[in-house]
């Protein structure tokens, strides 16, 4: 059964998450010293550039932005195979004594966070890790909880949440459907 998708945020209501995502770290942290955000790939990392951009306008300081390609850590198959030191990282820093928030796009079963969680660990050692998530959609399978969040979604069995990012598609939007 196909239903027409569904627009969860428009693209006000993404921007007006990512402040306030923005504004709860600032908050919380004072400061861009020792932090750094850790966007997973793809979403995730154009989601941090945009908070990195949004708490440096805010006063907080120019703060460390890194990316992270959990594919070879996936624990479901979905990964790519190989030498996870080798894949995809580009943190230009060390994470030793860093506050690092890890941020992502959606927050679902907990495994790519997991799986994240994994790949910090082997690079280093942060002083305390944080999660920050556009949407979180419930139904975890593991328990972990993220820190910030955008918005709170439950789309019905069956259905996709979809977090769609000007620098990838074109636009940006939440929509909940059947399919891309």
């Amino acid at each position: 059964m196909s239903t027409k998708p569904q627009i969860a945020l428009d693209a006000t209501a993404v921007a007006r998450s990512i402040k306030r995502i923005a504004h709860e770290i600032g908050e919380r942290h004072g400061g861009a010293q020792n932090l750094a955000l850790i966007g997973i790939v793809r979403r995730g990392a154009r989601l941090a550039e945009r908070l990195a951009a949004e708490l440096d306008a805010n006063g907080a300081g120019s703060i460390a932005v890194g990316t992270l390609d959990i594919s070879s850590y996936r624990d479901d198959g979905k990964g790519s195979p190989g030498d996870p030191r080798l894949l995809g990282r580009d943190i230009p820093f060390s994470l030793d004594r860093k506050r690092v928030v890890l941020v992502d796009d959606v927050l679902y079963t907990g495994r790519t966070v997991r799986a994240a969680l994994d790949a910090l660990a082997d690079l280093g050692r942060a002083e305390s890790i944080q999660l920050a998530v556009l949407v979180d959609r419930g139904e975890h399978e593991l328990p972990i909880r993220a820190d910030y969040v955008g918005k709170n979604i439950r789309a019905p069995e069956g259905q996709r949440v979809y977090v769609r990012l000007a620098e990838v598609d074109g636009a940006d939007a939440v929509v909940i459907g059947n399919g891309k």
